[in-house]
């Protein structure tokens, strides 16, 4: 008498039980995944990360055998990075599909906003939310954006003007910031604007005067107004921007899955760095942490 399970032929695992067991929660967000991108003839792939150099090669891994002649749906969550490399991910990803859409479950600020504004659809939900297009630069593991380092050295500068003695306080609390630094945040600040028209750009059917247009909106909100890179952008603010976006029907089947899928993403806890898809997986320790340290 064989004890062996009888698995029908399209159930069987791959892998070794034991392997599969270890990584169950992975096989059920891919299955989530290969069920989205079934019902809405797309592919998908998911980016939670901050957005650095690194990022480029993790989401090529998603998107390299993708074709130009189908839909691409991005979910995103991100607090930022460096808008270089947004705009290189948007490019990348503009050029593997028909049209490119990107899911908003939660936040994609800064580069990731930037990598957002080259997609034909922006996916959003009244909890998703943009924010300005600052540049961040890492400190001690922390993500800063260039705004707080220049004027965390700008007020330090004027207290000490009308303060001498109080120069060994904000000397220790600034040690970590260099003069090099600054001068990187100055000169990240001013190629925003820049970087801003790249992004709208990198979509390939948007006009040059509906670049100009967009980014006319989109200075004063996401560049010239904000004083915190904390500063809100949700979706009443991308429309009247002129952003294409679409708002989530909450009980529709799309949005049930992906925030279905979205909630597993969020037990998985914020010291995790995600790409993956339908047959490509990586998760990685967030930059700085302890993983990180222990996974060179």
């Amino acid at each position: 008498m064989s004890l062996q399970p009888h698995w029908p032929p399209s159930t069987v695992p791959h892998q070794s039980p034991l392997y599969h067991a270890a990584n169950a929660g992975r096989y059920d967000r891919q299955s989530l995944i290969a069920t989205y991108e079934d019902k809405f003839q797309c592919r998908l792939a998911v980016l939670i990360d901050v957005i650095f150099e690194q990022s480029v090669t993790h989401f090529e891994e998603l998107i390299y055998d993708a074709g130009p002649d189908s839909d691409l749906h991005l979910m995103l969550s991100s607090p930022g990075g460096d808008g270089e490399t947004a705009v290189r991910l948007a490019r990348s990803a503009q050029a593997r599909c028909r049209e490119l859409t990107v899911i908003i479950p939660d936040q994609a600020k800064s580069a990731a906003t930037l990598l957002a504004m080259g997609a034909h659809h922006i996916l959003m939900s009244p909890v998703s939310d943009l924010g300005p297009v600052d540049p961040q630069f890492f400190v001690n593991g922390d993500l800063i954006s260039a705004k707080d380092i220049i004027a965390a050295v700008e007020d330090a500068a004027q207290k000490v003007q009308d303060a001498p003695n109080t120069y060994p306080i904000y000397a220790s609390l600034l040690a970590d910031v260099t003069a090099l630094m600054v001068q990187q945040a100055r000169s990240a600040l001013d190629r925003t604007e820049d970087l801003l028209r790249e992004a709208l750009r990198s979509n390939p059917d948007r006009s040059d005067e509906a670049v100009e247009e967009l980014a006319k909106r989109l200075k004063e909100p996401l560049i010239s107004r904000p004083k915190s890179h904390a500063a809100l952008f949700g979706i009443q603010d991308a429309r009247k921007a002129g952003l294409p976006v679409q708002a989530a029907d909450l009980a529709g089947e799309q949005w049930q899955l992906v925030w279905r899928l979205w909630t597993k993403y969020f037990v998985l806890g914020s010291q995790l760095r995600v790409y993956e898809g339908r047959l490509a997986s990586q998760i990685l320790p967030w930059p700085g942490s302890e993983a990180d340290e222990e996974n060179p």
